[in-house]
């Protein structure tokens, strides 16, 4: 049986330290991704959803339980992840070109000039910005400055992309057009992408499988296989009777009233 790209084993984060008497925010929280897949989670919210993705980056220590990563347990941030944040305006540099902001991750890394410049171009063009290879980020729309963060990930070529409600913070015509992004990028590398959300509706049309939270302390409720053919299309993917079926399977999970 193949190993799973990523695992989260029982894992448990208590605010405070593993000594607080703090009710623990995540509790026993278990699943498992494999290469290739494209996973949302969704919950109520104070769920932990973006706590459970933080543990995962190894940018915040479980109280108990542990992540791994390709079978290596997760203690600081693995050179083998990127990660895209909601709030584009605090991960771009306001003083750097484009450019330089896609190539802040490269420059660690053992490339030539002409490689990160490939690379560099290459992400922009894929994110529909080869045009504002020299323009700054406040030069750009919302939407736009967006999509510079998630070129600057993809040009990194991370084992696996995390991705913290990404498009939560632009306006509807928007977010489908960087949904469609993600998924035509998703496509094209092979990608691994565990991508965080409120929206269930987004959930549904991006996944292949959705895993809901409960209300916390957050434990995973259901895990929900998207049956739902591929390529997908904003228009007739939601308003196929699979879409509206398996739409409401998510919600009624998340809506349920918390058992006593």
């Amino acid at each position: 049986m193949t190993q799973p790209l990523l695992e989260v084993d029982r894992l448990q984060v208590r605010y405070g330290g593993p000594e607080s008497n703090a009710p623990p925010a995540i509790d026993d929280l278990s699943f498992s991704i494999s290469q290739g897949e494209f996973v949302l989670i969704v919950g109520p919210s104070g769920s932990g959803k973006t706590t459970r993705l933080l543990c995962v980056a190894g940018l915040l220590r479980p109280s108990a339980g542990e992540v791994r990563l390709e079978g290596k347990v997760v203690h600081d941030v693995p050179s083998e992840l990127a990660v895209v944040f909601q709030d584009y305006g605090r991960s771009l540099f306001p003083w750097l070109s484009v450019r330089d902001n896609v190539d802040m991750p490269l420059r660690r890394m053992r490339l030539t000039t002409r490689e990160r410049d490939e690379r560099i171009e290459g992400a922009l063009d894929e994110v529909g910005l080869g045009e504002a290879l020299h323009n700054y980020p406040w030069q750009l729309s919302g939407g736009m400055q967006q999509r510079v963060a998630i070129a600057r990930a993809i040009a990194y070529r991370p084992s696996i992309l995390l991705m913290d409600e990404p498009f939560a913070s632009v306006d509807a015509q928007t977010r489908s057009d960087l949904q469609d992004t993600a998924l035509d990028i998703w496509r094209a590398h092979g990608s691994t992408v565990l991508f965080v959300t409120h929206d269930i509706d987004e959930s549904v049309y991006l996944a292949d499988r959705v895993i809901v939270l409960s209300p916390p302390p957050a434990a995973v409720l259901a895990e929900i296989t998207i049956d739902l053919e591929r390529p997908r299309d904003q228009i007739e993917t939601r308003q196929a009777r699979r879409f509206v079926e398996q739409r409401a399977d998510v919600a009624r999970l998340i809506r349920r009233p918390v058992e006593a």
